[in-house]
């Protein structure tokens, strides 16, 4: 009988105090500031995902909205630990590879190899017009640094006896500047550095870019991998049996 009551009594507590509790978990989850931001993050981790598999197709600038998103990204861990993934499985496909003898892999290099990331963080992550003639100055500083995931893969790639080369947006004047840059940022021995000629002004990235690639399989090379943070870079003509994109949400080069 004792049982029985002890048994309504916290049957009765129970239903006055849950009615309060879950007005007050509803008030917590409902608060206008907290649904605008959680509604935020969805939207611009959506976007990212449609920028970084090309469902975007051409864009311009980050939302405004998601300025905040992505300077998160880029300074933050999330942006690292992806880049790490991609190497990571760039290396596993390597390791399958039967050498031939004249065994290429192609590097993009700003954002693939060398991060302007000091540079798009005083420009509000791409969310201003681009602005060529400071881009150019930057450049010439050559202070950019390696991009870490990137640096291990080029140095194993080197080591398993996979020739590299590097094809570049940048322009021919740029090359000793590039050059210096690389070098500081610990990357050496490629075979060969691919920039824009006077012939190649005007031309889309995935044009000029598969242009340079026919010319090392007309070599004899076989491009077995492809690294580069924009699709202009992997796609095109005379691709690489596997391509590999790094992220960037920060700007898209057709």
């Amino acid at each position: 009988m004792a049982s029985d009551q002890t048994h309504l009594t916290l049957l009765f507590l129970f239903t006055l105090i849950s009615p309060i509790l879950s007005h007050s978990i509803i008030q917590q989850f409902t608060k206008p500031h907290l649904l605008f931001t959680l509604a935020n993050t969805l939207y611009c981790d959506s976007w990212r995902f449609s920028v970084e598999t090309n469902d975007a197709g051409s864009w311009s600038f980050t939302p405004e909205k998601c300025i905040d998103y992505v300077k998160d990204y880029m300074t933050g861990d999330r942006y690292i630990s992806d880049s790490e993934v991609v190497a990571d499985d760039s290396l596993e496909y390597a390791k399958t590879v039967e050498l031939t003898g004249k065994d290429a892999w192609v590097f993009d290099i700003d954002e693939t190899l060398l991060s302007n990331l000091p540079y798009y963080a005083d420009k509000g992550f791409d969310s201003q017009i681009y602005d060529e003639e400071s881009f150019n100055n930057w450049v010439e500083m050559s202070e950019a640094p390696s991009l870490p995931a990137s640096l291990r893969l080029y140095n194993e790639l080197e080591e398993m006896g996979i020739t590299v080369f590097l094809l570049t947006g940048r322009d021919e004047y740029q090359r000793n500047v590039t050059e210096k840059n690389l070098l500081q940022a610990g990357f050496s021995n490629w075979k060969k550095l691919f920039l824009r000629g006077t012939s190649d002004k005007g031309k889309a990235a995935s044009v000029y870019k598969s242009e340079k690639r026919m010319e090392l399989v007309d070599e004899g090379y076989v491009i077995h991998g492809c690294s580069g943070d924009q699709w202009s870079d992997l796609s095109g003509y005379a691709v690489a049996t596997r391509s590999f994109k790094l992220p960037n949400p920060m700007y898209y080069i057709a």
